[in-house]
């Protein structure tokens, strides 16, 4: 037992995490040898088997079941160093491990880079891109430091920081863009396209028009909004995107875009990070950055 390694304990958190020996190597950046070394090496210390091995599969035992949450509390903790150190940092230096969800990342994280890495230019900034859930998961297991996403997040552990709001408008072909603008109901009788499930901008959309999402529609589903908007291009149908993603979004596809009469559909975005980490000020300066980009990028939208 005392010849258990702080680098062991992240690389059986990554196996139990992922599962498979390849994505947990890759994710740790070493090899699928090593790794296996590694977790080997532990298993003998411990004297007991941590994972079920099979051809396709790696399965926690139930002694690697119960101690898989130990280990990520150890591993949160030690990571609670790290930021501690940080934040006593007269400017903020070091790791920020950051996540932002898709209907986002590709329209402020541009700017926003460069304007972070002139303020902090001793920051090392981690990006993670990704669904909801999943950032949500990642920052209660202390994997991300903060995460972009739309808010409400309603978890008592974490800390939810509003940045801006945004309205939701039509993109329709180009040839619609005299017709009147529909509301919510009509909606509903056209053919909308959304984003495939597990984006939360998608409940949203379904949310605007009143439409259960387990109901069958008259829609197909595409997996980002580039896909959406060249589909409405090429006259499938109509979809709605968010305000801040029009100027990429629809400059090479034959669309129109419309707002909606009020009440329009809007959504609010924020920035959140565990309520327990001692980076909060430092957090705060961050999230005033992310508010000054998304701006002008709001109004050029």
């Amino acid at each position: 037992m005392t010849n258990l390694t702080l680098r062991q304990l992240r690389y059986f958190d990554a196996l139990s995490r992922l599962g498979h020996f390849g994505r947990a190597a890759e994710s740790c950046s070493i090899s699928q040898p090593a790794l296996s070394v590694q977790i080997k090496e532990m298993e003998e210390n411990l004297g007991v088997p941590l994972f079920e091995r099979s051809a396709r599969q790696v399965r926690l035992t139930a002694f690697g079941e119960e101690i898989a949450e130990r280990v990520r509390d150890i591993l949160r903790s030690v990571d609670d160093l790290g930021d501690f150190a940080r934040s006593s940092q007269q400017d903020l230096a070091g790791r920020l491990r950051l996540g932002i969800i898709p209907t986002i990342a590709p329209y402020l994280l541009p700017k926003l880079i460069g304007h972070l890495t002139h303020e902090y230019p001793r920051m090392d900034l981690q990006l993670r891109e990704t669904q909801t859930s999943k950032l949500i998961r990642e920052l209660s297991e202390g994997r991300l430091d903060a995460a972009i996403l739309a808010l409400p997040v309603s978890e008592p552990a974490f800390v939810e920081v509003e940045l801006f709001d945004e309205a939701f408008v039509l993109v329709r072909p180009a040839e619609d863009d005299d017709k009147p603008v529909p509301d919510s109901r009509s909606l509903r009788e056209m053919r909308l396209l959304l984003l495939e499930e597990g984006h939360c901008f998608r409940d949203q959309a379904l949310s605007f028009c009143n439409i259960q999402s387990a109901l069958p529609r008259e829609s197909l589903d595409g997996s980002s909004l580039t896909t959406l908007v060249q589909m409405v291009g090429a006259g499938i149908g109509v979809t709605l995107i968010p305000e801040i993603a029009v100027p990429v979004e629809t400059r090479s596809a034959s669309v129109s875009v419309a707002h909606f009469a009020a009440p329009q559909p809007m959504r609010k975005v924020g920035m959140v990070w565990r309520r327990s980490t001692p980076m909060t000020d430092r957090l705060l300066q961050v999230s005033d950055v992310v508010r000054k980009v998304a701006q002008p990028a709001l109004l050029q939208g």
